[in-house]
């Protein structure tokens, strides 16, 4: 990491890059905040500034309000502790002991081979530099960081309203300079199980690895259809299967899975099938046929999609055990009929999803297929129709689903004076008007709301890409202006 930090150096601006390549020694998986969490309540600590560390986990500091600036409007900075934790194919990372291993390419910062972490790093090292820097005015600043924001905003949701007392707040977890942020999506996430039987098979394995989709964040980058990797295998099995029906080239599923977590599009598929050795050439021919067509058909929005197929003649000492004929047709009708992707545009706002769903894991189990969907909307008559119309599909064909981790939308506020100053001080910065926008991901802004409604809201970030994956790349000239242009916004408060 010392290479990076001295390449980061000549660009960075009251250490904020410093931070970020600190953070990013620290493991900080949704789910496992311990670390992070007390690194935190460690710099309060050195920098002897109030902290509160809640059962959860979330850390708020306070710093008090710099000379004349003891009766303006009290300011939150919010973002959260943990990172979603993706590795690219064929790397072995252990995201719960080890650092990332940074990386700069251009003006962009990566990770090699695993997400980034610039979702939500980022507004922890900017929390950090404003926490540590006694020149700049500003208001009474609380700087609240949230934990398991990613897997269903938990941290957020048992926040304590009281531990705030400012009114402005800025979250820092959006992905565009230039870009402010005025309202977004509300969610839950459906976790649905379907009951499979097993049952003896004979014959040679054929193993198909569906990879080199693009993937990405299932809200800020649904509108881009791109191709789920479950939904696309699962096509594959289907039309494969119709065909081997017609020429006696039947085959069973052995396994299937898909997807690493529920609100990233699942860019990598993978599955198991089991046929008679006379069957196999017919079926290998036909799945390579298959492939091509779906090649064709997407290579516009999947240009390096791949499909790896291996043949096993295993000499076992019993026979395999294949899902059920009757039980694969259960999985094939559900796949094939339950919704994906983007379900309704907005009717008021241009261009903006209004409602969708994204079925992020997929796994067949010996006895189960689990399926973990996140469903997003900013309406949530439609939230409720989605989780009703999965629930009615799930029940139909003899399997469950729960519905939780419910979080309000952030609904867009007509009159607001943090928005109004932040376009003024923006104009100043930049020499032109920001770009106010409506989002379909969601964030925890709907729960501060919901938890102290008078709460004047704006969200912004520096450029990243990719986020989720381990494309993700973080701007770094441009993290430090979205930081210089926090410090003008902060003394015009």
């Amino acid at each position: 990491m010392g290479d990076i930090e001295e390449m980061l150096h000549k660009a960075d601006y009251k250490n904020v890059l410093r931070y970020f390549t600190e953070l990013s020694r620290i493991p900080r998986g949704s789910g496992f905040n311990d670390k992070i969490s007390g690194y935190l309540v460690g710099f309060a600590k050195e920098h002897g500034l109030r902290y509160v560390q809640d059962e959860l986990k979330n850390v708020v500091i306070y710093k008090p309000a710099s000379a004349g600036y003891e009766g303006h409007t009290g300011v939150v900075l919010q973002g959260h502790m943990d990172m979603v934790c993706v590795a690219a194919e064929g790397v072995l990372h252990d995201f719960k002991e080890e650092a990332l291993d940074l990386f700069v390419d251009g003006d962009m910062l990566g990770a090699k081979g695993t997400t980034l972490g610039g979702d939500d790093g980022i507004a922890l090292a900017y929390g950090m530099a404003l926490l540590a820097d006694d020149t700049i005015a500003h208001p009474a600043l609380e700087v609240v960081i949230t934990t398991d924001e990613e897997t269903g905003m938990y941290g957020a949701k048992g926040l304590d309203p009281s531990l705030l007392s400012g009114r402005f707040m800025v979250n820092v977890d959006s992905e565009d300079e230039g870009v402010v942020l005025v309202s977004c999506a509300g969610g839950l996430r459906v976790n649905g199980s379907l009951p499979l039987g097993r049952t003896a098979a004979e014959g040679d394995t054929i193993t198909l690895k569906l990879s080199g989709l693009l993937g990405g964040h299932s809200g800020a980058e649904i509108h881009k259809y791109r191709t789920n990797a479950v939904y696309l295998m699962a096509r594959l099995l289907f039309d494969l299967k119709h065909w081997a029906e017609e020429n006696k080239a039947d085959f069973m599923l052995l396994s299937f899975s898909g997807g690493e977590k529920d609100n990233a599009i699942p860019c990598a598929a993978e599955a198991g099938l089991i046929a008679k050795k006379e069957a196999v050439a017919v079926l290998q021919e036909k799945i390579g046929s298959l492939f091509s067509g779906y090649e064709k058909e997407l290579s516009a929005r999947e240009p390096a999609m791949k499909l790896s197929v291996t043949l096993e003649s295993a000499v076992r000492t019993e026979p395999a055990r294949a899902v059920s004929p009757a039980d694969f047709e259960k999985l094939l009708y559900l796949l094939m009929q339950a919704p994906d992707g983007v379900q309704k545009m907005s009717g008021e706002i241009a261009g903006l999803v209004e409602s969708s769903l994204n079925l992020g894991i997929f796994s067949l189990g010996e006895s189960e297929a689990q399926f973990r969907y996140s469903v997003r909307s900013s309406v949530g008559s439609y939230k409720y129709f989605l989780r009703d119309k999965l629930i009615f599909l799930f029940d139909f064909i003899g399997g469950s689903c729960v519905a939780d981790s419910e979080y309000p939308a952030w609904e867009y506020r007509r009159d607001s004076v943090l928005r109004e100053k932040f376009v003024q001080v923006f104009e100043e910065c930049y020499g032109r008007k920001p770009e106010i926008m409506a989002i379909h991901a969601g964030l925890e802004c709907g729960l501060v709301c919901e938890k102290i409604p008078d709460m004047d809201i704006v969200s912004i970030g520096p450029d990243m890409k990719d986020i989720h994956t381990p494309n993700e790349r973080l701007g770094i000239t441009s993290s430090v202006r979205v930081y210089r242009f926090l410090e003008k916004l902060l003394a015009a408060l």
